[in-house]
Order: C-alpha cells, then sequence, then structure tokens
C-alpha cells in the first residue's frame, strides 16, 4: 500500500493494480479464494476452471461452501450476471506462466469493469514464495498479519516440516512414493516431482518422489497402469480432485498403499501444512493394507 488512500499491487504478470481504497468485495477462482479464506479474507464468491463442473470442488475450497461463499461454475463460462450483481472490486485467480490468469477469461474482468490479481502457482518460484505471495495479497487486502511469535508455533510449515523430516529419518526415506491423477482404467498421468512445487519441497525434505521417465509432457507423463506398477513405489500420492479417478474406481499399483494428494491446494501456510502432517504420517504407516498385486479384468 503506498498510502492511506491509494490501494496497490502488482500481481505476478507483472500488472499493477491500483483502487482508490482497499478492496472490500473480492472474487477468486476458488482455490486463491480458499487460500484467502485461511488468511483471514473471505471472499464474496468464487468460481472453478476447465476441470471443474456446476459444483464446487471440496478439496479445493477448504470451509468456502460451510461459510456460504456461493460458487459460480467454471471460470470460463461462469454466471457473469450474478458475479455482477456481487458488486466485486478485486477479482484473484492464479497464474502458471506468468503470463495469464488460469481459470478466469480476462474479458470477463474488462466487461465488468474490474480489476485482476493473478498470482503465481507453477513451480517456478517455489512453495515458500507462492505461499509468501499470497500472505502479501491477503495483508495488502486487510487480513490480520500473524502475531510475532518465536519458535516453531509461529510457522505452521515449519512444524509440518520438521514432521516430514522426522518420518524420513525414522524410515521413510526408504519408501518410494509415486504421484499421480487417474484418468481411467487404462491411463494415468504420472506426476514429474520437480514441476510441483509441492512435491519438489518434498524431494528438499528427504522423501524419495520418483521420476516417472522420459516422454512428452512438463508436468505429467501419461501412461498405463503397469508403467505405473514397473516404477515400484510402496506409497501412492493419489489426486484428490473430483475430476479424477478415485476410491475402488483408482486400480491398485503392485503393493502400494493410497494416501490423497491434491494438486491445486489452496497456497496457505494452513493447507500445505495439513498435507506435509498427512504425508508425513503416510510415510510412517505400517498398519494399511497393501493392495493386490494386479489388476482386476
Amino acid at each position: 500500500m503506498s498510502d492511506a488512500r491509494v490501494w496497490e499491487f502488482v500481481d505476478d504478470r507483472g500488472a499493477a493494480v491500483t483502487a482508490a481504497r482497499r478492496p472490500q468485495r473480492v472474487a477468486a477462482y476458488i482455490r486463491a479464494g480458499a487460500a484467502l479464506r485461511d488468511l483471514g479474507v473471505t471472499p464474496v464468491a468464487v468460481y472453478g476452471s476447465g476441470h471443474d463442473g456446476a459444483v464446487p470442488d471440496p478439496v479445493k475450497g477448504g470451509d468456502l461452501t460451510a461459510a456460504g461463499v456461493p460458487y459460480l461454475g467454471p471460470g470460463r463460462s461462469l454466471d457473469e450476471e450474478a458475479l455482477r450483481r456481487l458488486r466485486p472490486d478485486l477479482l484473484v485467480d492464479v497464474t502458471y506462466d506468468g503470463k495469464s490468469a488460469y481459470a478466469l477469461d480476462e474479458a470477463v474482468a474488462e466487461r465488468l469493469g474490474v480489476p485482476l490479481v493473478a498470482l503465481s502457482v507453477g513451480n517456478e518460484p517455489g512453495l515458500a514464495a507462492i505461499i509468501g505471495r499470497f500472505a502479501e495479497l491477503g495483508a495488502a487486502l486487510g487480513a490480520d498479519r500473524e502475531c510475532a511469535a518465536t519458535g516453531p508455533e509461529a510457522d505452521p510449515m515449519a512444524v509440518a516440516e520438521s514432521a516430514v523430516r522426522a518420518a524420513v529419518a525414522e524410515g521413510g526415506a526408504e519408501v518410494a512414493v509415486v504421484a499421480l491423477s487417474g484418468a481411467g482404467p487404462d491411463q494415468v498421468h504420472l506426476a514429474r516431482p520437480q514441476a510441483w512445487p509441492e512435491l519438489a519441497r518434498l524431494v528438499d525434505l528427504g522423501v524419495r518422489l520418483l521420476d516417472p521417465g522420459p516422454g512428452p509432457g512438463a508436468n505429467w507423463l501419461t501412461a498405463d497402469w503397469e508403467h505405473a506398477a514397473r516404477l515400484g513405489p510402496g506409497l501412492v500420492l493419489s489426486d484428490s480432485r473430483a475430476h479424477a479417478v478415485q476410491g475402488a474406481d483408482l486400480p491398485p499399483v503392485g503393493h502400494a498403499r493410497v494416501a490423497p494428494w491434491n494438486p491445486e491446494t489452496p497456497p496457505s501456510p494452513a493447507a500445505y501444512a495439513r498435507f506435509f502432517h498427512d504425508l508425513a504420517g503416510a510415510l510412517q504407516s505400517r498398519t494399511s493394507h497393501p493392495a493386490p498385486v494386479s489388476r482386476p479384468n
């Protein structure tokens, strides 16, 4: 904020948004909106992406639905008139390429005459920087800054990363991990760990995340389930978003145990800390029943 009368924020496309006063009515892509709510700013509405349908994906939205935040549909076909009636004074999206908003057609913002902020969630900045930028936006929108406490309690991510390190030290380093998104009975998208900020950070912490090998695709290698099994994972991190194959429909990958992974975790310390704690528990788990070796016909 440059002074008490003019609000200003420079997003991760390099676009500077200014306003005569601090925005009070924020509409956001559901992932960004969930992060802002975690940080103390509740949006007036959220919208989805091309992966989303007529109802909000619960793993992307955190407690937005419970808080009564309306969902306006997928971003490229959202209910624009409903959004107009809500009188937003700022739109918040994410960007993967640092050039364009991911979920919303930017022409919508132009037609509404509402400024658009897009923050990076790609692999280039790193997880800490991504979380930090959302915290900066939250603070600029009036969220209370975290108390300047001392010790690990001041930072939920520090506590969660310590839990991962402990799990690795206690034998988790021996567990081969594959992150994937089920696309059907014959096809699976296998994540390249360095393409995903949270997976890359887990590698830094000592987690043995496997790369699926050479082939097309910067973020995913699309293959069959037999390829996934040949990698030999002891733990599968399976895409928990609504459009991915879930539960009993998820083919087994050898003897690997399965834990959920949301590739669109809200970029807040609380949300990522929960995932890291869950991952630490999955690395330490010795009680889960292994899946059968072969897939059913």
